[in-house]
């Protein structure tokens, strides 16, 4: 899908993620100068990684809208869920900090948007109904889960079949102040 259009041209993005990042980095505006500026800033970044995701988290827990998603089954924050969530973003800020278009990263961001955008989280925290797909069912999910980067590609390709780009209770629900 192109972003500028909204348009596919005969191939969907999940087929060739890197020129679908190269086309949405061109819709932006970021080109090698911007690339270049995140590459040497990325050492001053990094060096603060622990600090920079601690604060993150913590900001998250103060707020009960946020909060809620990082609670285990006792109502207490998750911290063993905490500790992988600031490993997960440690790692998102490596791989930003390249600023590199290629194979990998680009299915790395696949990945993560798949990942932040197809599941219910949390003691009744769930995804907004605006961004949430609907999941692969019973043993398709475990069968993509084996099938590693090909199955992550496979349901990215399904995805936009599947997945509306607003629900009108979604909308309700936020005119009205009711959504988090």
């Amino acid at each position: 899908m192109s972003p500028t259009s909204g348009r596919t041209s005969g191939w969907l993005p999940a087929t060739d993620m890197p020129r679908y990042v190269r086309e949405l980095c061109d819709f932006v505006g970021f080109g090698e100068a911007a690339a270049a500026t995140v590459r040497e800033s990325a050492p001053v970044v990094l060096e603060r990684e622990a600090e920079l995701t601690g604060a993150l988290y913590e900001h998250f827990l103060k707020f009960p809208e946020s909060v809620r998603f990082f609670l285990g089954a006792d109502g207490a924050p998750d911290a063993a869920r905490i500790e992988r969530r600031k490993h997960s973003l440690g790692r998102w800020l490596r791989e930003t900090a390249q600023a590199a278009v290629t194979q990998e990263s680009s299915y790395y961001l696949l990945a993560v948007g798949l990942s932040h955008s197809h599941r219910a989280t949390g003691p009744g925290g769930v995804v907004p109904a605006h961004r949430a797909g609907r999941p692969l069912r019973g043993g398709a999910a475990a069968a993509a889960r084996a099938r590693g980067q090909r199955g992550v590609e496979q349901a990215a390709a399904r995805a936009p079949q599947r997945v509306p780009a607003r629900l009108p209770a979604a909308d309700a629900a936020m005119s009205h102040g009711s959504w988090p």
